[in-house]
């Protein structure tokens, strides 16, 4: 057992620390959580309480056993917009519930048959490449969010050099995070190099203060009920948009615990089980859903911190989630977080659409898949081409499956069809 640890998974802090390491856990995903939102056209707002709530239903859920967060997921980025213009922002949130029931479904057949058959479907090297896939089909949005901007009279974006002179010092100062700093510094990469990039933007004169001049100090968060805030309308194409991506979030899921296990020295996936949280999972993906925030999943972020400290502790975990709660609900903090440039956002999404794509690339090293032998040199291939060239299958007017969504499908589909399949498991590195 690890002898070191300070504070165990029941334990609970005196209300003074309490206090700070909640503050902490929420700054170390604060930066990730609002960013999917102000991408994807959602209320940053939105995204902080539906994190909130949906941090606590994972706790309450997985009962009390496991110390994550859950924020935003990138993994949705690219089907939210694609859903977005096929059927606008509520259909894009119809989708994300309807992700939310698979992990439902799959959560009831891990609780009845185990959690053996998922840990097969979903190898290494089909993670691997749909994970890489995430992050380098969104990246010409990256690049042109942080060079250009919208003139008026122009239907294209025009490159500005002072707009591309913020995305580089926001970016700059998350790498230097990275590479420079120790302990949690180096886990906030995103919240810091935001922040560097909007005082540099305010101090070039392309931040506009006017929204939060105008905001009140506490405003209610901008909600998008379906039925109430938009109509709408099930379709093929939105299910098919959005639903295969569940594919990589449960595979994103399944690794957090196994890293999160090891972290707090002890088996997730059997206490209190892979079914109970990934149910946590996609109940907070359900209720993010139906008030207008992005999918969740937990954040690696926040296990990253409880590592430095050595604090597992639960309670802070929900500390955490109430601070979130509660900031979502501050006007001026809202206002200020929309006035964020558009090259700011643009630079730290260079340095975060590029370390989803590289983390693909790890994890089929660690897993040490041999692409010497052609099956995996297929599965990989052809899932990358499908996803980053954005390739589509249209059965008819309505229904239509493409992009990184059919690369997932194609990816689980070869994987089982093509001969020479190996036992190797997302759990094996966990085990090694």
């Amino acid at each position: 057992m690890n002898d070191n640890k300070v504070l165990d998974i029941q334990d609970k802090p005196p209300v003074g620390k309490w206090l700070a390491l909640s503050l902490q856990h929420m700054f170390a995903m604060f930066g990730a959580t609002i960013l999917v939102p102000q991408l994807v056209g959602l209320s940053p707002a939105i995204a902080l309480l539906t994190s909130g709530l949906a941090t606590l239903i994972f706790v309450v859920v997985t009962r009390f056993k496991v110390p994550a967060y859950l924020g935003s997921s990138f993994a949705f980025i690219a089907p939210i917009l694609a859903a977005t213009d096929t059927g606008g922002i509520g259909s894009a949130m119809i989708g994300s519930m309807f992700v939310a029931l698979v992990y439902a479904l799959v959560s009831l057949l891990i609780w009845t048959t185990g959690s053996d058959w998922i840990m097969k479907v979903l190898p290494p090297v089909v993670v691997g490449p749909v994970i890489m896939v995430i992050g380098l089909a969104v990246a010409p949005i990256a690049v042109q969010m942080a060079s250009t901007i919208k003139v008026e009279g122009n239907p294209e974006p025009v490159y500005n050099l002072l707009h591309f002179s913020a995305a580089i010092v926001t970016l700059a100062a998350a790498i230097i995070c990275l590479m420079f700093f120790r302990g949690v510094v180096s886990l906030m990469p995103v919240l810091i190099g935001i922040i560097v990039g909007y005082i540099y933007s305010a101090a070039v004169g392309i931040v506009d203060f006017t929204a939060v001049v105008k905001a009140d100090w506490i405003e209610i968060p901008a909600f998008l009920v379906p039925g109430i805030h938009y109509d709408f309308v099930i379709t093929p194409t939105l299910l098919a948009i959005m639903v295969p991506i569940s594919i990589v979030t449960i595979s994103e899921h399944i690794g957090h615990q196994l890293v999160l296990g090891r972290v707090v020295e002890k088996d997730l996936i059997k206490d209190p089980g892979l079914n109970r949280s990934l149910l946590g999972d996609g109940l907070g993906t359900l209720l993010s859903g139906f008030l207008g925030g992005p999918p969740k999943t937990t954040y690696g972020e926040n296990i990253g911190v409880m590592a430095i400290t050595r604090v597992y502790s639960v309670y802070v975990i929900i500390g955490a989630a109430v601070f979130a709660i509660g900031f979502s609900f501050v006007g001026k903090l809202m206002a200020l977080i929309s006035t964020i440039p558009q090259a700011v956002l643009g630079g730290i999404s260079i340095l975060l659409f590029g370390i989803i794509a590289s983390s693909g690339l790890r994890m089929l090293v660690d897993h040490k898949v041999d692409f010497g032998e052609q099956r995996n040199l297929v599965i990989c291939s052809v899932i990358l081409v499908i996803g980053i060239g954005g390739a589509s299958i249209h059965v008819s007017e309505t229904f239509q499956v493409g992009g990184m969504a059919l690369a997932a499908i194609v990816g689980v589909l070869l994987n089982l069809l093509l001969p020479g399949r190996k036992n190797e498991t997302l759990a094996d590195e966990a085990t090694e």
